[in-house]
């Protein structure tokens, strides 16, 4: 399996290369490896649903304890086929959605990135390795949705959803650090063998917060829910893909996931409860505000997402029936629609319902597949969607907590649901025929296979719900996700119950909105004002912030000056350390120093010339007079027993002193560049700072915490460097590599040294090439 999702990055390496190779015929040898994958899943599904999970386990980094560790349970399994079977049909139709396009080889490339990633992520075992793959579907999800870079608006939306799973991104990494603490293990599989209870962990709270912002903006829960439908610049099968078995499930599959170890608590039955049906209900409500096929379709999923994680929220066995079930007939008929809503994008040149009518006897086949699907995504029997609508309602009915506002928001949900399926289903196909940007024809083979073959799923499903194995599939992934052993019949008729009169009264209440539907968008364009004040308004309100600020720190930090630079930092240094050392600790001083009265000479002319030098208006002066404080400090080391270093400080000082003179008189003029009260300014704060290295100096002198590490040098040097000099030994043979980089340092200057003298201005004319232009100009004396 590691073999395999690792081949997935490298045939996305090979993609613009297999393209050039295979041209129209790439996609579909593509798709053979998630069709081989989904193969290999469809093998293992028997030895997973009778013996439990597979673990497979390849070492990584060995020496951190980190390893490729791949589980194989019944969840993991069941968005395995989905990412692989709903893969498969994405690329065929990607084929023929972007047939000729110039940069298809960048598109196959990045999707099968984005494919690998999410394998990778349901997958992992190890939390270090979850949270690799889960970033690397938010970059390869950029990629995508930003797959048109001339458009100014896929870049936004794309650079949007980049920063809102980013963000979350960085939640998640401190709420996987705190389980792996809370734990003590970074793996799934030891984590859900464990014998003591998370929940009773003082790191549960904030673990638990962290973990559900990485969650919610993942699969844009409200109030995160923003990015998903501007995601819609991404091409129409990215869509597809994304909203029906990727990126947006895996937050969903997160929190499935952890459900078992942390979930049954107050605050995870509240918060996924109320946000998963609060996003259900504004999800639907906004999918009625719009007439953009895609961005319907893209509202509609964000009510599918919010009942995931309402069912998660609520927890019980009939929810988790009810939460595996609703998670696989929304994928099967929302890819098929996404596809379909391509088909009449690609075919008519619109997105926009309103603008289309009376399809169906020019696109037949697109017509019946968008009538099988929406069927299913409205719940109407015997499609499969309506077994998973009776199982929410259900669910929603036996919660023990928040059970009125989850039946009422579930209900409300559905009947605008309904009327977005029947908008998607009848509007474009029947009524009065509109002239549309391009005339209108049937898609090719390759736009019609994957969103068939997802739309007799759910026929086949609805009708037969035991058909090959599927009871036994979502058996397993449920109890993976509940923890405990559970069993699944599914039916198509489970009698007359309160979920069923749910279900045909919002049957009614929706195909009635739908007949209003104009009007209802007319009256909800009224609430427009409120609207653009959402969180998306929020978001766009932060960045427009964080640029603000950028300017302004720009304005006032970084200039571009040096010497505010210097001051800002000095000042800062000043008020950290003068801070720790002045108030939190007493400076502890001892002035028992012996210092002699040469020593005293040497500082004094060290301490003139530094005042010499900033005052003087002389440059001749000031260069001199910095020449005798490095010959000073050169003395100094030689009256401290280092003749070496008195010596490297010398010819330094000396190469120093003469490149000042040599490029003396081509510096400006000096001059006033502040003014009285800036030079007090910059006065002052140069003498706190030296009083504050003063302070630390004879601070560091007074304590003496550790034996000082010049006896083993002096012990040592001779015996195992052999060399008396203690200086030489530790640069040559104790710091070597440092002293190489030195040395390189020194080298690189004395390049720049040598370029610096041997520059000369060009004075003569160019000479240029027959037939050639130059490519200098002639000085300009004018």
């Amino acid at each position: 399996m590691q073999f395999t999702v690792l081949m997935g990055f490298v045939l996305a390496a090979l993609a613009p290369m297999l393209h050039r190779r295979f041209a129209g015929r790439t996609s579909l040898v593509l798709a053979l490896f998630p069709a081989l994958i989904a193969a290999w899943l469809f093998s293992q599904a028997p030895m997973v649903i009778d013996n439990g999970p597979v673990l497979l386990e390849w070492q990584w980094v060995p020496s951190l304890g980190i390893s490729l560790t791949f589980l194989l349970d019944g969840l993991s399994l069941l968005f395995g086929l989905l990412i692989t079977v709903i893969g498969t049909c994405v690329l065929v139709y990607a084929g023929g959605y972007l047939k000729d396009h110039h940069d298809i080889g960048r598109f196959y490339m990045a999707l099968m990135a984005f494919m690998a990633s999410m394998l990778g992520l349901v997958m992992a075992d190890g939390l270090v390795t979850l949270f690799i793959f889960w970033e690397l579907t938010s970059i390869t999800s950029y990629l995508l949705i930003g797959f048109n870079h001339a458009d100014l608006q896929a870049r936004k939306s794309a650079r949007q959803g980049l920063f809102v799973t980013f963000a979350g991104g960085l939640a998640l990494m401190a709420g996987l650090v705190m389980l792996g603490v809370a734990s003590d293990a970074w793996s799934l599989a030891d984590i859900r063998a464990m014998e003591t209870d998370l929940r009773e962990h003082a790191l549960y709270t904030p673990m638990l917060v962290c973990l559900l912002l990485g969650a919610f903006t993942k699969s844009a829960q409200f109030p995160f829910h923003f990015w998903l439908p501007n995601a819609m610049a991404a091409p129409t099968p990215v869509s597809a893909y994304l909203h029906s078995a990727t990126m947006v499930k895996a937050g969903i599959y997160l929190l499935a996931r952890l459900q078992p170890e942390l979930g049954g608590t107050p605050l995870w039955i509240g918060v996924l409860s109320v946000v998963g049906a609060t996003t259900l209900l504004i999800g639907a409500f906004l999918a009625i505000h719009h007439t953009n096929v895609k961005k319907l379709l893209a509202y509609s999923t964000i009510m599918a997402l919010g009942t995931l994680t309402m069912l998660l929220g609520i927890g019980t066995e009939y929810a988790m029936t009810a939460f595996v079930t609703f998670l696989l007939a929304h994928s099967m008929y929302k890819g098929a629609l996404f596809m379909v809503a391509g088909n009449l994008d690609h075919e008519t040149g619109t997105k926009d319902v309103t603008a289309m009518g009376g399809l169906r006897p020019l696109m037949p086949v697109t017509a019946m597949i968008a009538l099988a699907a929406a069927l299913s995504l409205a719940g109407v029997p015997p499609l499969f969607g309506f077994i998973g609508k009776e199982l929410k309602f259900e669910a929603a009915l036996g919660a023990a907590d928040y059970r009125s506002l989850l039946v009422i928001f579930a209900f409300l949900g559905a009947v605008m649901t309904i009327a977005v399926a029947a908008i998607i289903a009848l509007r474009p196909f029947y009524g009065t025929r509109h002239q549309t940007p391009k005339a209108p024809h049937e898609a090719p083979l390759s736009m019609l296979i994957g969103p068939a073959l997802l739309s007799l799923g759910s026929i086949a499903f609805g009708i037969a719900p035991g058909v090959l194995g599927v009871n036994a599939l979502l058996t397993s992934a449920a109890g993976a996700v509940s923890g405990e052993p559970m069993e699944i019949t599914l039916s198509l008729w489970y009698g007359v119950n309160l979920a069923l009169i749910m279900s045909v009264a919002s049957l009614a209440l929706g195909f009635l909105l739908f007949k209003y539907w104009d009007d209802a968008r007319a009256r909800l364009s009224l609430l427009a004002p409120v609207m653009r004040r959402g969180p998306e308004a929020g978001y766009e309100g932060l960045l427009n912030g964080i640029v603000a600020f950028s300017e302004w720190q720009t304005r006032i930090l970084q200039n571009g000056y040096m010497r505010n630079y210097i001051l800002i930092m000095l000042v800062v240094l000043i008020a950290l350390i003068g801070n720790s050392i002045l108030l939190r600790h007493s400076p502890l001083l001892a002035f028992d120093l012996d210092v002699r009265f040469h020593e005293v000479i040497v500082v004094g002319t060290m301490t003139m010339s530094a005042l010499f030098a900033t005052l003087t208006r002389s440059r001749l002066g000031a260069v001199v007079s910095v020449g005798i404080m490095g010959f000073s400090i050169a003395l100094v080391f030689v009256l401290f027993s280092a003749p070496d270093l008195g010596i490297t400080q010398l010819l330094v000082e000396t190469l120093t002193v003469i490149l000042l003179v040599l490029v003396l008189f081509r510096l400006p003029r000096f001059s006033h560049l502040s003014t009285s009260l800036e030079r007090i300014r910059d006065g002052s704060v140069a003498a706190m700072m030296g009083i504050l290295i003063f302070l630390l100096i004879m601070t560091a002198w007074s304590i003496d915490q550790f034996e000082s590490i010049s006896t083993y040098m002096v012990e040592n040097s001779a015996p195992l460097a052999y060399g008396r000099n203690i200086v030489n030994v530790i640069l040559v043979d104790y710091r070597a590599l440092d002293t190489l980089g030195e040395m390189f340092v020194l080298a690189l200057a004395a390049i720049g040294v040598i370029a610096m003298l041997k520059l000369r201005h060009a004075t003569e004319s160019p000479k240029t090439a027959e037939g050639s232009k130059s490519d200098t100009q002639e000085p300009y004396d004018g």
